[in-house]
């Protein structure tokens, strides 16, 4: 062939789909991927808003739950994205033009998460996932056509991942009472899928590019919990009489977000990546870690309702939705990559100040009753701003950080 790169037609100009190379040097995150992130954050945003208003009028429970199984949808079309295109990424017209419909589902997905959190009714958001997975069908059929050897695996994913789409379009017809658990049922059938179509030959992901796909969206989960500080920041100036309260949530809400930064890109994980044979539990274990960066920037703002007096929450429960997410971040964090590279007194120091964290919660129970409301909840929120202090100072005398990096030359 004169350009055997070109394969249907001249003038279509549609690449090969061929796999990229795993040992790719330099990979890192493209514009297009950066735009997928982007559209994604609008649903992280809805849903976390969505939570706070639940928790705000101690909905915690059902709050919780409908938030995770939003939170789901969202991960689960973004991480399958995410891992495609590590192995397969033309970057023609037509990657492009389905790319960029899997974004539009995003968007209706995004339009759907206040229906689904406030009344149940998932059906746009149902109609958004759909059309995002099916995009991704008919690119696991480009790729089924580039290469011999993985040609079972992408038709694989491209006949079982409309299967369980069929299932979710049945959703709503669903008993109320029968909900939950076919939703979890449908869940189990998701991610079985990969499971399922990877064995017959796993497909060339990219380790750096994947380590470079996940900070990324951490980032801007986090992002979400800075504007929520900020926020409180702003508060502050526009509230007198609860000035020192405002300002001291904002810092103690921005030292636990910039901690969480610090840990999460303590270690590089693509060499965890390289190393290990089970990607999966890297890739699946996210979910907690996501959910929980999310659900910390909706506790930032839970708590800002509290000390304006807007929210009935008890201050321990109010506190609970800040430290919770911030311990589950953490042990997440830990469980997936800093186990593997903590030494000795560390790797259990950071577990137990990251469990440390998570309890300051019941620092109301140890305050004196003279103590005024607003002042426990405050108290708390800058006891656990100090643990991720001695975090942070954990994780630089562990020396983590230098272990990835090459050691300097002598002159």
């Amino acid at each position: 062939m004169p350009n055997e790169e070109i394969y249907a037609s001249r003038k279509l100009r549609v690449k090969r789909m061929r796999p990229r190379d795993p040992a790719e040097v330099f990979r890192s995150s493209s514009p297009l991927e950066l735009f997928f992130d982007l559209i994604f954050a609008v649903s992280v945003s809805l849903a976390s808003a969505q939570l706070v208003t639940a928790e705000t009028h101690s909905d915690i429970g059902g709050g919780m739950l409908s938030y995770l199984m939003v939170f789901f949808a969202v991960w689960w079309a973004w991480m399958n994205f995410t891992w495609f295109a590590s192995a397969f990424d033309a970057d023609d017209w037509l990657y492009r033009v389905l790319a960029l419909t899997q974004m539009a589902g995003v968007v209706v997905l995004a339009v759907g998460t206040t229906a689904a959190m406030t009344s149940g009714d998932y059906r746009i958001i149902i109609a958004g996932y759909v059309v995002m997975r099916l995009a991704l069908v008919a690119q696991w059929i480009r790729a089924s056509r580039s290469h011999p050897g993985l040609k079972r695996t992408a038709l694989r994913y491209a006949v079982c991942i409309p299967i369980v789409q069929v299932l979710w379009i049945c959703y709503p017809l669903v008993p109320a009472q029968f909900a939950v658990p076919v939703f979890f049922f449908l869940v189990l059938c998701e991610i079985s899928v990969p499971l399922f179509a990877e064995r017959a030959g796993q497909t060339p992901w990219h380790p750096e590019h994947i380590a470079d796909r996940y900070g990324s969206f951490t980032l801007i989960v986090l992002g979400e919990s800075v504007l929520a500080s900020t926020a409180a920041a702003a508060n502050a100036f526009e509230n007198a009489s609860q000035l020192l309260q405002f300002s001291l949530l904002g810092v103690g809400g921005f030292i636990l977000a910039a901690g969480l930064w610090w840990v999460y890109f303590s270690s590089d994980a693509s060499v965890w990546l390289q190393k290990r044979k089970a990607p999966m539990v890297f890739g699946y274990g996210h979910y907690f870690v996501f959910a929980a960066a999310g659900a910390f920037s909706a506790g930032v703002k839970v708590l800002l309702d509290h000390e304006a007096g807007s929210s009935g929450l008890s201050s321990t429960v109010a506190v609970a939705t800040l430290t919770i997410p911030v311990a589950i971040f953490l042990l997440g964090v830990w469980s997936l990559i800093l186990r593997h590279c903590l030494r000795g007194i560390y790797k259990w120091a950071f577990l137990a100040v990251a469990l440390l964290i998570g309890a300051c919660l019941l620092l109301p129970y140890f305050t004196p009753t003279t103590s005024s409301d607003v002042t426990i909840a405050v108290a708390s929120v800058l006891s656990a701003a100090g643990l991720m202090i001695v975090l942070v100072v954990l994780i630089e005398a562990s020396g983590v950080r230098d272990q990835d990096r090459p050691a300097p030359e002598l002159a």
